[in-house]
């Protein structure tokens, strides 16, 4: 049965009224010292590479959280979450898409909303290298897409026991004509400007300066689109890309079970953009709620609605029916779902 959730819990700042105060603030400002990470470089089937930026281990289930577009594990959700996860239990770290986390790849592949590939692959590894082992997957934003794409495809293969998704826009389309418009223009001009200079230097570095021509010319992400990211990964053209990778098209494939947690006010999409009961799968529950913007979700100074609720969720899947405190949670034996 498919469980849709209005607002469980959480109760947004009243002094951040708006979707895009409740964007900015929380993913700007970081209350609380992020926790000690080590890099691992893990090579692909491609002789390509991505890195993984893991925190301490606590002994608990691995989870591995896929950050947004122009995001890495400096991204203010990635350090709270991060954060929080490594409180209660989890041994969590950050994936880095292809050229994101500082580092140019070795190939003009680069990652986009649809990418199941390389989640796919990194989840399957790290389940077979801690066999035993709990494994949940975090996306955010562009990582919550291309995690939905990872799970549909992969199935129970991946290894992963539960998910969670994060403001992810569901249909690009939508997206990309709510980002051409008003205020959240802003978030495209800021985005995009990161965008290009990634690929202006991924041109330097690859020797294809006939790549890096016109670039400064790009000021919507559907130029952007249709000039760099539908080729080169083998899209027909942006029209195609965008059907292709909405996300919304594989929510019925889904047999793991997965959280949404999507907001009305997001300025990245519109309320029409959200799934409708009938387009989920009976594993993947959706949490709408009015307001938290685009991954802010703050409940108070330095409180995180999603540095609660996602430990929570997790907890539920990875605990025995008789609770334990989340100190001692991995401490003894579990059974898993």
């Amino acid at each position: 049965m498919v469980v849709e959730h209005r607002g469980t819990g959480f109760r947004p700042v009243w002094w951040l009224p708006g979707g895009h105060l409740q964007t900015v603030v929380p993913n700007v400002f970081s209350w609380r010292r992020g926790i000690l990470l080590r890099r691992q470089q893990m090579t692909l089937p491609d002789g390509d590479f991505l890195s993984l930026d893991w925190g301490p281990d606590p002994g608990g289930p691995i989870v591995v959280i896929l950050h947004g577009l122009g995001g890495s594990s400096q991204s203010a959700y990635a350090r709270g979450l991060m954060r929080a996860l490594h409180a209660h239990g989890f041994w969590s770290c950050t994936m880095h898409f292809r050229g994101a986390g500082g580092a140019p790849n070795r190939k003009l592949r680069s990652y986009h909303m649809g990418e199941s590939d390389d989640p796919m692959y990194v989840l399957a590894e790290l389940h077979r290298r801690y066999q035993g082992r709990g494994l949940a997957a975090v996306g955010i934003s562009l990582g919550g897409s291309a995690l939905l794409h990872a799970l549909a495809r992969g199935g129970e293969g991946l290894g992963v026991d539960a998910a969670v998704a994060v403001s992810v826009p569901f249909r690009l389309h939508h997206a990309a004509e709510r980002l051409n418009r008003g205020l959240s223009r802003l978030y495209q001009r800021h985005i995009l400007g990161q965008l290009r200079r990634q690929w202006l230097h991924k041109c330097r570095v690859l020797a294809r300066p006939d790549l890096a021509q016109g670039v400064h010319e790009l000021r919507t992400f559907r130029q952007f689109d249709a000039r760099i990211t539908a080729p080169v990964h083998g899209f027909r053209d942006v029209d195609d890309y965008y059907d292709r990778a909405s996300s919304i098209h594989v929510l019925r494939d889904i047999r793991i079970p997965t959280l949404l947690i999507n907001a009305v006010n997001d300025p990245f999409m519109t309320p029409e953009s959200l799934p409708q009961p009938e387009e989920l799968s009976e594993h993947v529950s959706l949490e709408r709620h009015a307001r938290g913007g685009h991954a802010g979700f703050l409940e108070g100074l330095g409180r995180s609605y999603l540095q609660r609720r996602i430990p929570e969720y997790l907890l539920e899947q990875f605990r025995d029916e008789c609770p334990v405190p989340a100190e001692a949670a991995w401490t003894a034996p579990r059974s898993r779902r």
